[in-house]
């Protein structure tokens, strides 16, 4: 059994006809991702107790003749910042580093009731706050498509153990492209619901009205299955949608003929042009699927990055205010006074990354800068919103680069804040408009480096999504078309 080449298909058919058990499947993933974790710091702890006895489970309703789950025996890691109760819960960060998580997340639950088996926490930027994954307290991760690079933030170790084959697909979680960026420079497919389509409940806030939790896989399909299970609504999130499920893998069929794709003419403008030769080269592609191409404005476009990083470092200002050394978070020692205590434990806690947020959101969010920034910041939100439903008015979905360069170097950027920020800029819009976006395999550099494409369509249409996709992989994905 060769583990780094399972998908969600041959792992049900190897249990199926007893080519292995789902013991097999959890013990071999468990010895080879520790192995391999060596090379790309991907993961920060293992769970192997939980991993055994979630295999067990599936083995036994094997053994009794009772369905498994649509995800038995699949291997999966989590981002950590997800709760994964009893296991390590740090968030990349000092401040949590031996916190056990006192329950699961909604979307952990799900996951293993449908058979999937946890093998650990992936690493991460801390609080899910970087673009590279060069901000965990506990060391960067790097790319295994090449260990000099970055694989991309905050949820790097999530795309890299998928791309390394040390786990069959990850959670990861997306607040202005956390999940599409990885998953472009590591050359993996990642997914980001509609706002309220996967519960938060679990999830660590970093921007509460921003954050998803999404899928990373191999494949469109695999990680369609994964959010089938996840999605839907949870009385334990307010912000979960009542909205139906739809059957995500039932059309994906590769007939995507008459579908109509907008070309956001404000994307294209600041492309590396071998990033941008790869992604034209995809959009002929679809073409040649039988796809009507035309190009579309998102006017607002422009103030997006200004907007977004009002909105995300206010709320996260307020969402990190609760580690502060009283509760559960390590304290500074020797304080002299309560408020030497606050200072020194979040001065002391707190990477470099998590203050510059912490502070610019205290800032916006201050007396007499509330309306200037947070309030007018929110109203742009609205502008680019309304830009992407008068685009869903003439297409079906929208197709865009997902990062203006492929993966950069490790320590490249660590010290230039804004051009880490401008890393995002062609993710942001959809996060702030809600709306479901991934990002699929579009081909390589020259250098070997993997480009993705994105690809956005209106609230709740994540079937179209996947089906696009899924016609775009069957073809190549744009590497062997044209």
């Amino acid at each position: 059994m060769d583990v780094a080449s399972l998908s969600i298909d041959s792992i049900s058919k190897g249990l199926r006809n007893r080519v292995f058990s789902a013991r097999d499947i959890a013990g071999q993933a468990l010895a080879f991702a520790q192995a391999e974790n060596e090379k790309t710091n991907a993961y920060l702890h293992f769970c192997p107790e939980r991993a055994l006895a979630a295999a067990d489970r599936v083995d036994a309703a094997l053994a009794h003749g009772d369905d498994p789950g649509p995800l038995a025996g699949v291997p999966i890691a989590v981002k950590d910042v997800i709760l994964v109760k009893d296991v390590r819960h740090t968030c990349a960060s000092r401040l949590l580093e031996n916190y056990l998580a006192p329950y699961d997340a909604t979307a952990i639950i799900r996951l293993e009731e449908a058979g999937a088996i946890i093998l650990g926490k992936a690493n991460c930027d801390e609080f899910a706050m970087g673009s590279s994954n060069e901000n965990s307290a506990f060391g960067p991760v790097r790319n295994p498509v090449d260990l000099t690079r970055v694989p991309g933030g905050s949820s790097g170790g999530s795309a890299a153990v998928v791309a390394q084959g040390t786990a069959v697909v990850s959670l990861g979680s997306d607040t202005g492209g956390s999940i599409r960026q990885p998953a472009s420079f590591c050359g993996v497919v990642g997914v980001t619901p509609t706002y309220g389509r996967v519960s938060r409940y679990g999830l660590t806030a970093f921007a509460s009205s921003l954050d998803h939790i999404g899928p990373f896989a191999r494949s469109t399909r695999d990680a369609a299955r994964v959010l089938q299970v996840m999605a839907g609504r949870d009385p334990l999130d307010s912000t979960s949608a009542f909205a139906p499920v739809d059957d995500y893998t039932a059309g994906l069929n590769g007939n995507v003929r008459g579908m109509r794709i907008g070309l956001p003419k404000e994307y294209f403008a600041h492309l590396e042009s071998e990033s941008g030769d790869l992604i034209h080269r995809g959009i002929r592609a679809l073409e040649k699927l039988g796809c009507t191409v035309r190009e579309i404005s998102l006017p607002h476009t422009e103030y997006a990055i200004s907007c977004y990083y009002i909105i995300c470092t206010a709320e996260a200002s307020s969402n990190l205010a609760r580690y502060d050394g009283v509760r559960y978070t390590a304290r500074a020692e020797n304080a002299a006074t309560l408020s030497d205590m606050y200072r020194n434990t979040r001065g002391n806690g707190f990477g470099a990354e998590c203050k510059r947020r912490i502070m610019l959101g205290t800032y916006v969010l201050s007396a007499g800068y509330y309306d200037a920034y947070y309030r007018k910041a929110q109203q742009v939100r609205t502008l680019i919103s309304r830009d992407f439903s008068q685009a869903f008015e003439q297409v079906d979905a929208v197709v865009a680069p997902v990062s203006p360069f492929p993966a950069f170097k490790l320590d490249e950027k660590l010290d230039d804040p804004m051009q880490m920020y401008l890393s995002d800029i062609f993710t942001i819009t959809g996060s702030l408009a809600g709306i479901p976006c991934m990002s699929v395999p579009c081909g390589k550099t020259a250098q070997g480096l993997p480009v993705g494409m994105q690809i956005l369509t209106n609230h709740f249409h994540e079937a179209a999504m996947f089906r696009l996709a899924d016609a775009f992989e069957r073809i190549g994905g744009g590497g062997a078309v044209i």
